[in-house]
């Protein structure tokens, strides 16, 4: 896995629109992973407050130290997450992506997953790309590329802050 857009195209990404621009409605509604990408020559600058929404009473962001450790250099990879059915199989990819990006403009989020995007002055120029997944694949397809980024860059993407591993047997 090469974690490049012309490495996750090939691993059937698709999408790689701007998070300012995203239309929703052009996101499909099954299950898969969704990946934040930065353009080319994109440069972190760190906002000393996020611009996301408060968790069940937290403040999401993160002193700016903090987010320059996080900071994993010469990747174009910032976030790797999935998109499940839900409890009541009505989630995917769309609702999942249209949350992650509500949230970045201040709504509170059911979850507080990839916040540190949302500490990125320009988050708004960040490409939102995705791939469908069925359900019963997501869990071992993430650990499956956060376990290959880890290897690849020593640690997990920037607003990855937990790596997802699959229970034993699954």
């Amino acid at each position: 896995m090469q974690f490049t857009r012309k490495g996750l195209k090939v691993e059937g990404f698709a999408g790689f629109r701007p998070i300012q621009s995203l239309e929703t409605m052009r996101i499909p509604q099954g299950t898969g992973l969704f990946a934040v990408v930065a353009p080319e020559d994109f440069q972190a600058r760190f906002l000393a407050k996020s611009t996301a929404g408060v968790f069940r009473k937290k403040d999401p962001s993160l002193p700016v130290a903090a987010l320059a450790a996080e900071w994993v250099d010469a990747a174009v990879v910032l976030y790797v997450g999935k998109a499940g059915p839900g409890s009541k199989g009505n989630r995917g990819l769309r609702r999942q992506v249209q949350e992650f990006v509500d949230f970045g403009h201040g709504k509170p989020p059911g979850h507080w997953d990839g916040r540190l995007i949302w500490q990125l002055a320009d988050a708004g120029s960040l490409d939102m790309a995705w791939k469908e997944l069925p359900a019963d694949q997501l869990n071992g397809a993430e650990a499956r590329y956060h376990a290959a980024f880890v290897a690849e860059f020593g640690r997990l993407p920037f607003a990855n802050l937990v790596q997802a591993r699959t229970k034993a047997g699954a």
